[in-house]
């Protein structure tokens, strides 16, 4: 409650500062996860990024510390918009088979809509940063490890619903679901044929049905 005697409380300059550099910050990685996902981490420049957007290079490093800064960001950045665009959905499929299949067709479209211009952002980190060290690398390996065991996870409950059979090797299961799809990305690249996200949406059905799955779990009757 107020008195006739309190005024309105105005907004701090400093609020509006942030608001802009929150702004300036989205715009930078916006640009920077799709150049990253065509030509690599290694690849992003503070220069090249301040051409093309309405900052200089000395106000990204502001914002980012550095090169190595802006791969991290980046990198964080490329996880928010994969979660939106997989993750997310996948969410309205019960736990277990369900969920494990609609990851799969939500991750095929992530990569064939082209959510990064170059496919998926990670697959090409992951090739990039494979024999590196340091910040960067370690980013990388912990979303492939999140990825792979939300899959596993979603595997396991599958075993205990009764919707995989009782021996299925979850890690295996998950590492040939990873393989299929990323084979998929690699070829629709390479080769420009969308047809590779069908044949891996087959071989992952196939995966699932071996060891155990029924088909009407995959809208086949």
């Amino acid at each position: 409650m107020t008195t006739e005697t309190e005024t309105a409380p105005t907004d701090h300059p400093a609020d509006g500062r942030r608001v802009r550099g929150d702004r300036t910050r989205r715009a930078v990685l916006d640009l920077a996860v799709q150049d990253a996902s065509v030509r690599g981490l290694e690849a992003l420049t503070l220069g090249s990024l301040a051409a093309r957007l309405p900052v200089n290079k000395s106000g990204i490093a502001g914002l980012f510390g550095g090169k190595e800064g802006l791969q991290l960001a980046a990198v964080e950045h490329a996880r928010g918009m994969f979660v939106e665009a997989v993750v997310e959905p996948a969410r309205e499929a019960a736990p277990g088979l369900a969920r494990l299949w609609a990851l799969v067709t939500r991750w095929s479209e992530y990569s064939r809509r082209r959510v990064f211009a170059g496919g998926c952002f990670f697959r090409t980190a992951e090739v990039e940063f494979d024999t590196q060290d340091g910040a960067v690398r370690d980013a990388v390996v912990a979303a492939h490890r999140d990825w792979t065991s939300y899959l596993r996870r979603h595997a396991e409950l599958a075993v205990e619903a009764g919707e995989l059979g009782g021996g299925t090797d979850v890690d295996q299961l998950a590492f040939e679901i990873t393989a299929m799809l990323n084979a998929a990305n690699d070829g629709s690249l390479l080769l420009g044929d969308d047809a590779v996200y069908d044949r891996a949406l087959a071989a992952v059905r196939v995966a699932l049905e071996s060891r155990g799955a029924e088909p009407t779990a995959f809208g086949v009757r």
